[in-house]
């Protein structure tokens, strides 16, 4: 229906310009007060000289000012860059060198950024002061590039995600269809926009003409609360590391909501089992959904995992764009089952464009408009898509492919046991065997023959850790995903 996001928030200022579009920690906008607000800052880039292509590196924030400078530069055909919030200076001075970008936009200007105009949100909303209607004559065009998107791994140089206007769309389908969004969806959505997982989730609502309100952290439970009743907030999304301190700061009170909250979007990790527990009690008629994807195809699987039927290992079926493909070593499609398990692939729309200025990286992953991941998996008799883990972490254990997330889930349920990675470690009979990393409750002291006697209890023989062992602390990503190759240096 529309080629663009900005486009899309432009045709319901028209159809509804009173309805409440955003709000953050500070205010709120209508649809008509959200596109002035664009035309504003899109005239203040074009006085500037800014034009089609361009590349702006901006520092993100959990609000309507950062969200509109996004649209007014895409509006014009400029490239949006976002960073972290709060990222160090030389990293962002990196970043605008690698893009050759023309400006940076950050909280504070306390550096002497080179090579491009810098601004501050104040600095360029105090430009943004007047708005040319003929600016948002022409709205760019589906296979005009949107914005670039740096993985932020811990290593290694990060690559930069590239996509078109109708990648969005796309991306923007598949989490509107995958949640089953209703014209008068509210969702909250407190992930960092800076990442895919959370500008998704704004792109499909706008994309839907229905309402966003933006949290600044979790950690505000009253804020969090407040929200909900004030703007009638009836979707949210939630990282697993966000779900855990929802849970823990609120204890019961989020099934105060068990007949107003729709869905909740879960995603970019792995969800504990305890707190999956706990979520499908406080929420019983709520839909629950685990997604599945990347920075490079977006969602491309989703599963409403609070029902009574629910598979381990499942990630659902495969979303609105997607066709979803098994092959074997060789990227040979063929059909797969339990007996026979594949590397998934993904073909669509929403898939990414390539890694900025990287050949080499963009033909290991993308060939032909399909995007093969390193995901071990296979579709079941009923289309639904089992994940086993990723090669180098799905463990071959004398010919029996041993799913890692089973055995930490498992370990999670005892009491003593704060948090846990398990790896493979070669093994001169078997291949490779499980070896366990614990995390242990504070108070609680390890005992690694209990330990190993309450997984065999649970546990096939071959899934039980040959090795288990004590750590201070395990690992993990902003989002609390695990880092298994640093477990592995171990």
């Amino acid at each position: 229906m529309f080629q663009s996001i900005v486009e899309a928030v432009f045709h319901y200022a028209t159809k509804c310009p009173d309805k409440l579009c955003l709000a953050d920690d500070k205010g709120r906008v209508t649809y008509k007060e959200y596109a002035d607000k664009i035309c504003r800052m899109a005239s203040a880039f074009s006085d500037d000289g800014f034009v089609a292509g361009d590349m702006v590196v901006i520092e993100a924030s959990q609000t309507i000012d950062y969200l509109a400078i996004e649209l007014a530069l895409q509006s014009l055909g400029a490239i949006f860059v976002p960073v972290e919030n709060r990222c160090a200076a030389e990293k962002i001075q990196g970043f605008v060198d690698r893009t050759k970008a023309k400006a940076v936009i950050v909280s504070k200007s306390d550096y002497d950024y080179q090579n491009c105009i810098v601004y501050t949100y104040e600095s360029f909303n105090a430009k943004a002061d007047a708005c040319d209607p003929m600016i948002m004559d022409k709205m760019p065009s589906e296979n005009d590039i949107s914005e670039i998107l740096f993985s932020t791994g811990t290593t290694g140089k990060e690559k930069g995600i590239v996509l078109r206007h109708g990648n969005n769309v796309a991306l923007a389908e598949n989490v509107r269809h995958g949640v089953e969004m209703e014209e008068d969806n509210v969702e909250m959505i407190p992930s960092p926009l800076n990442h895919s997982h959370g500008l998704r989730r704004y792109y499909a609502n706008m994309y839907n003409g229905s309402t966003v309100v933006l949290l600044g952290s979790v950690m505000d439970i009253m804020r969090f609360f407040r929200n909900i009743d004030e703007y009638g907030v009836n979707s949210m999304n939630l990282v697993p590391s966000a779900l855990t301190v929802v849970l823990k700061l609120s204890k019961d009170k989020l099934g105060e909501y068990k007949d107003r909250i729709r869905y909740i979007q879960l995603g970019s990790a792995p969800l504990r089992e305890d707190d999956q527990n706990k979520i499908c009690e406080l929420l019983p008629n709520t839909r629950l959904y685990n997604f599945y994807g990347s920075t490079e195809s977006g969602c491309t699987c989703i599963y409403n995992f609070n029902r009574k039927d629910t598979k381990n290992h499942c990630i659902g079926k495969p979303t609105y764009s997607t066709t979803l493909i098994t092959v074997d070593d060789d990227r040979k499609p063929f059909v797969s089952s339990a007996e026979k398990t594949g590397l998934i692939a993904t073909a669509g729309g929403m898939n990414m464009v390539g890694y900025w200025e990287d050949e080499e990286e963009t033909a290991k992953v993308l060939i032909d408009g399909i995007v093969y991941s390193n995901d071990i998996g296979y579709v079941d008799e009923d289309g639904e898509v089992i994940l086993l883990g990723r090669v180098g972490d799905v463990i071959n254990v004398a010919g029996n492919k041993v799913s890692p997330d089973e055995i930490e889930n498992c370990a999670k349920l005892m009491a003593e046991i704060a948090d846990c990675g398990c790896v493979p470690v070669a093994d001169a009979a078997k291949g490779n065997v499980p070896k366990l990393f614990v995390e242990m409750a504070k108070g609680s002291e390890f005992d690694s023959k209990a330990i190993r006697a309450f997984l065999a209890s649970r546990l096939e023989p071959y899934k039980v850790p040959q090795y288990i062992v004590e750590i201070e602390k395990i690992p993990r990503s902003y989002n609390g995903k695990l880092l298994r190759k640093e477990l592995k240096l171990l």
